[in-house]
């Protein structure tokens, strides 16, 4: 992946049906896509490898050698400003229209969402579009979010680094929450009510049974 594109889909989620209904054709374990670009002066070349590995191919129909100009920040012409501009614009329509945001990449934290959906049948919410790496999971029944996803750095929940972890806050009863949080594995609910909050970091310090677990209590007390 080119910096662009890496930049780009990082944090994105393609769909296959959503991609072939805009006329991306599925080849083995990859879906591509050719399209003009700048009125025809190129030809893309769009490769997807889900969920989010994205590579370019970008010909100069003129030359038929590939171009990439466009992808040294050092080249600011006007010319291949046109092109980064175009370029970049593609790749930003094939995002609205065949990928959803997707900040939460951990394996403890796909294992987490899968789990969720599958007994809960509840989606991640992304509610906040100025913190796409913040989203809730509610009751359906009672619409009472039970557990929020979030990306901070361990700084912020008072340990000696800068490093960003997805966090998990989850509901428990005050007077269990006072036994409980350690600041080790269990945290002050992070952003959130600490009398009835608490935060676990998703790297598997607390083990998937564990957290399945706390999850279920989250989820009735969300009555």
């Amino acid at each position: 992946m080119d910096p662009i594109s890496q930049q780009l889909f990082k944090h994105q989620r393609g769909n296959a049906e959503k991609l072939q209904a805009i006329g991306f054709q599925q080849q083995t374990d990859h879906y591509v896509r050719q399209q003009p670009l700048l009125a025809g002066a190129f030809q893309l070349t769009l490769t997807v490898t889900l969920p989010n590995q994205v590579t370019t191919t970008l010909i100069d129909n003129e030359t038929q050698l590939p171009y990439t100009l466009h992808l040294q920040p050092q080249n600011s012409g006007e010319f291949v400003a046109r092109v980064r501009e175009a370029y970049t614009a593609a790749l930003k329509t094939v995002i609205q229209q065949a990928f959803s945001a997707d900040p939460f990449q951990s394996a403890q934290a796909r294992h987490l969402i899968q789990a969720v959906a599958a007994q809960y049948h509840n989606d991640l919410e992304l509610l906040w579009q100025k913190f796409p790496n913040n989203a809730v999971w509610r009751r359906t029944d009672t619409q009472k979010w039970y557990a929020v996803l979030l990306q901070v750095s361990k700084r912020k929940l008072g340990l000696a680094s800068d490093d960003l972890v997805t966090v998990i806050d989850l509901r428990l009863k005050p007077e269990q929450l006072a036994t409980l949080v350690d600041n080790q594995c269990y945290f002050p609910g992070y952003h959130m009510n600490k009398k009835h909050w608490f935060s676990i970091i998703l790297d598997d310090q607390v083990s998937d049974t564990e957290l399945l677990q706390r999850l279920a209590v989250s989820y009735d007390l969300a009555h």
